[in-house]
């Protein structure tokens, strides 16, 4: 197995995605699921089902991402497993493992996105390379930013973000990020949504940003 951090999707990443991945990530061996594919099928899972739990551990079975500010750091390692509730949640999987003990799961949806699994499920953005995106587009702004504000719960409702542009290379659903002039604003709702509690809401506003700042890549 090549244990290079590998690039390989019908959806592309940025150059700044695609430095992240070679920079700051590793990649470990891990199986290819190909030997489960007879198993999950006479367990009546769907065939695309398992073409997809398949293809997905091909592309990013085995990538460690560094730590991520939110969500308790993020999934440790990105790794493809069947739900235990199969038959009834046709279309999820989980995504990867997690770092510390909680409470909820990270998957991926019916659709492809990439959220957690609570209370309720709740897709943060419109794929895994969104989220690969964001925790990119984190890691540069936290290096370039002049300066870093955290804004939780009901604050969040005061920011002015009528002059920024959503930053669609992060595929936000519950949470975004948005592209000003001199500064990125990212917000992140998806354990607010999870668990019905708004004062779990959290955004960080990156100031001071010349244009490599706002972008690169």
């Amino acid at each position: 197995m090549d244990l290079e951090p590998v690039v390989d999707s019908s959806e592309r990443l940025t150059r700044r995605g695609e430095s992240y991945i070679s920079t700051q990530c590793v990649r470990c061996e891990c199986p290819s699921l190909e030997e489960y594919r007879g198993p999950w099928l006479e367990m009546g899972i769907s065939v695309t089902q398992v073409d997809r739990v398949i293809e997905f551990q091909r592309r990013w079975g085995g990538l460690v991402l560094p730590p991520s500010l939110d969500y308790e750091g993020g999934p440790k390692m990105l790794y493809a497993d069947m739900t235990s509730e199969a038959p009834e949640r046709d279309g999820w999987f989980e995504a990867g493992t997690q770092r510390v003990s909680m409470a909820y799961d990270f998957m991926i949806g019916p659709a492809g996105e990439f959220g957690i699994d609570g209370d309720r499920w709740v897709p943060l953005h419109a794929s895994i390379e969104g989220w690969i995106e964001s925790v990119a587009l984190a890691h540069h702004a936290s290096y370039w930013a002049q300066r870093i504000s955290t804004i939780r719960g009901d604050a969040i409702d005061g920011l002015d973000s009528s002059t920024f542009e959503p930053v669609t290379e992060i595929r936000g659903l519950a949470d975004t990020w948005w592209r000003g002039s001199d500064s990125l604003i990212a917000i992140y709702t998806g354990e607010a949504e999870c668990y019905s509690a708004p004062r779990l809401r959290i955004a960080r506003v990156y100031a001071g940003l010349d244009e490599w700042g706002l972008s690169g890549g």
